[in-house]
């Protein structure tokens, strides 16, 4: 397990057999949260990037179901980065983290596992807003 900031990278069960190979997720025991909603990003032209927000107490856990993508961490002070490219592992990003999803590979696919519904009240959206959010908290 790596961790950036309170983020880490996990290491999810794995399944192998010769006809593929099978990730059981189960919030609560593979994610550190109960899972509130999922979905997905597909078809991101090369260039282009996702996410660029924090949230105010939303968790999310961020995997590459295909391809690969890479997430840039920020915690107001430090940036970090962490190349997905594996459907096994998947990152804990936790509340109150700047992020951005670049570098798409072609058909890369980015599966997220939500603690909360959306619920647009619980992004921050504008990054001086965030920094300043992040000087006020403890």
């Amino acid at each position: 397990m790596t961790t950036v900031f309170d983020c880490s990278v996990l290491t999810l069960p794995r399944i192998a057999s010769p006809s593929g190979n099978l990730t059981p997720v189960y919030g609560g025991v593979h994610v550190p949260f109960d899972i509130e909603r999922v979905y997905y990003l597909y078809d991101v032209p090369g260039g282009e990037s996702r996410g660029g927000h924090a949230h105010i107490e939303l968790e999310q856990l961020i995997v590459a179901a295909s391809g690969s993508f890479e997430v840039i961490l920020d915690d107001g002070r430090t940036r970090r980065s962490v190349f997905l490219n594996r459907p096994y592992q998947a990152l804990h990003v936790k509340p109150m983290i700047w992020r951005e999803l670049v570098d798409f590979s072609s058909g890369g696919i980015c599966m997220v596992l939500a603690s909360m519904p959306y619920l647009e009240a619980d992004y921050i959206r504008d990054y001086e807003d965030f920094l300043g959010m992040k000087r006020h908290t403890p």
